[in-house]
């Protein structure tokens, strides 16, 4: 399979927020979509997935992409409230200090988004377009070189992007797919982990990217009881990463030690509140009208997972991540703000 080139500039405006006749029909249209997607899914699963390349060099770590930490008493995470996921994306981040603080011009971005399955982005079982396309133009206005988009789905990769609309996103705004194949995957062993040991992680995408901003859903989750920010990581993995559900909070909490992103982005706007992580029915969703971004992933998790009526003890992931040094459950530690893009209803 081939990458994506980037669209030309011509193509780079940012899609404008769904009005609500457009998202009417996009709901009418998702019941006839839900229903042909359990047969996608069965018919496109790859319950395998790209091993490592023969002779690759082993790897510690994906790599810290972290950014300096603003100066004390400055806000290190935002809670945004809105229903246009693009406006909430830009003030979470200039109440963040501005895409400036993450991004600087000549960086090469990695997006990694959600994108495991074949379904149409309004069944919220992967990251939204709408989301993706903001993120990315914010990176090329802060002078990004290049966007890089990837994911290991548990779909066919092609289908999986075109379905859920993120495809499109990419092309629209010129960033560029970064689609699994054997090539790009290398060994990692974790230090001090118990699971990661000379497994395949997708390390191609991360080739002279110098930022890493995670986009993931809120979404309930069979075995992890929530897919976050810290469980999106699971779409770097390659093999029979199946296996790991035997320990899934060892996992994920190995897979916050694998990677530090400079900005994890948690889009709560609509939330899968059962039969996740796939769903399949708009039953299955709640309008959250809520958005936390931070470099941190477990504050984020940590506030995500009360979307979904849990706690953080419910996720053991978290204790064990921040046991691990990968961020912290103590939210108000980072001078949280937030911010409403929406007026008050008068």
């Amino acid at each position: 399979m081939k990458d994506h080139d980037p669209a030309p500039a011509a193509q780079k405006a940012r899609p404008e927020a769904l009005s609500r006749r457009a998202f009417l029909w996009r709901l009418a249209g998702a019941g006839v979509a839900a229903a042909a997607v359990g047969g996608i899914g069965l018919s496109l699963r790859d319950a395998v997935g790209p091993a490592a390349m023969e002779n690759a060099r082993a790897l510690a770590t994906l790599g810290d992409f972290a950014v300096p930490a603003p100066i004390a008493g400055k806000p290190r995470l935002a809670e945004v409230h809105g229903t246009d996921r693009a406006a909430m994306f830009t003030a979470g981040v200039a109440a963040l200090g501005g895409m400036a603080a993450f991004v600087a011009r000549g960086d090469t971005v990695l997006l990694k988004v959600n994108a495991a399955f074949a379904a149409p982005a309004v069944l919220g079982a992967t990251t939204s377009p709408e989301l993706l396309a903001a993120v990315a133009t914010a990176c090329r206005e802060a002078g990004a070189s290049r966007v890089l988009v990837a994911d290991n789905p548990i779909n066919n990769p092609e289908s999986c992007f075109e379905v859920a609309g993120l495809a499109d996103a990419a092309r629209a705004t010129g960033a560029r797919l970064v689609l699994p194949r054997p090539a790009l995957f290398s060994p990692l062993s974790l230090p001090h982990g118990r699971l990661l040991k000379d497994w395949p992680v997708f390390s191609g995408a991360f080739a002279g990217v110098t930022k890493v901003i995670t986009l993931a859903p809120v979404k309930d989750h069979q075995r992890a009881v929530a897919s976050m920010s810290l469980k999106n990581l699971y779409g770097l993995l390659g093999g029979r990463r199946n296996i790991f559900h035997q320990d899934i909070n060892g996992i994920i909490a190995e897979l916050g030690a694998m990677l530090t992103p400079t900005l994890c982005v948690l889009d709560g706007t609509t939330v899968m509140m059962t039969n996740g992580p796939t769903g399949g029915s708009l039953s299955d969703l709640r309008q959250a009208g809520v958005m936390y971004l931070s470099a941190d992933p477990v504050a984020t998790d940590a506030l995500g997972v009360g979307l979904l009526g849990k706690t953080p003890a419910d996720l053991p992931y978290l204790a064990l991540a921040q046991a691990a040094g990968v961020g912290t459950t103590d939210v108000a530690s980072l001078n949280p703000v937030t911010v409403n893009t929406e007026p008050a209803a008068g």
